[in-house]
């Protein structure tokens, strides 16, 4: 317990009992779900889903919690295992090293699940997590766009119709409302900056997606607690 006692001095017993019980998934592993999956570990929740289909590159070093020299060609999903089961042995792990799509969407069962960590890049595979884990009764909080970002304005949480600016978040209000969905949204309402080199892949820099994950794994952690 002494590794939860500065949790416990703010939050109490009752709730460290409540994150102990806990059961999140965190679908996306990159700059912002490493973060996620680490702040959560950190509080204490006692069980996590982590799954990601792609292994570490030497490109994902800048911001990728999991990426270091030593987890360079390794499945991000076993990376990042073992990174959460380095801080707390304790925490029961099901790392999936899948993509979520259209032909995997079936093998994902939400069901006792208290929150559901979104965080992929794509819209279709983000549509279909929300659709999964509402139809399952399990809220789901989303993460928007944190590339070609300076962290000027902070991450903000949000139902997805409140939200401005982010274009990945203009999409997604528009497809959850066809579908008669919404969902709690991390977004900013920095503007993205165009990359140097005019490429299509966004940019992206250390503390910025960082930022996003840990104001969602925050948001996570003060719903289960209550």
């Amino acid at each position: 317990m002494e590794q939860f006692s500065r949790n416990i001095r703010l939050i109490g017993e009752e709730a460290q009992r409540r994150l102990f019980a806990a059961r999140v998934a965190v679908v996306g592993l990159g700059g912002v779900g490493s973060y996620v999956a680490e702040a959560l570990c950190r509080a204490g929740v006692g069980h996590l889903m982590l799954a990601d289909g792609d292994a570490v590159e030497e490109s994902n070093l800048n911001r990728q919690l999991i990426a270091t020299r030593d987890t360079l060609g390794l499945a991000k999903a076993e990376a990042a295992r073992a990174r959460v089961q380095s801080i707390n042995p304790a925490c029961d792990v099901d790392a999936r090293r899948v993509f979520l799509d259209s032909t995997t969407i079936s093998d994902f069962d939400f069901t006792g699940y208290d929150y559901v960590c979104d965080a992929i890049d794509t819209v279709a595979a983000k549509l279909l997590l929300i659709e999964r884990a509402q139809a399952q009764g399990c809220p789901v909080i989303s993460a928007m766009g944190a590339g070609n970002k300076l962290g000027v304005k902070p991450f903000e949480v949000a139902d997805i119709e409140r939200t401005s600016v982010c274009p990945l978040a203009r999409v997604m209000r528009r497809e959850l409302k066809a579908r008669g969905l919404t969902v709690k949204a991390v977004y900013s309402k920095e503007d993205a900056r165009k990359t140097t080199d005019g490429a299509r892949t966004p940019g992206s820099i250390s503390f910025v997606p960082a930022m996003a994950g840990l104001t969602m794994a925050g948001e996570v952690i003060r719903a289960i607690i209550g």
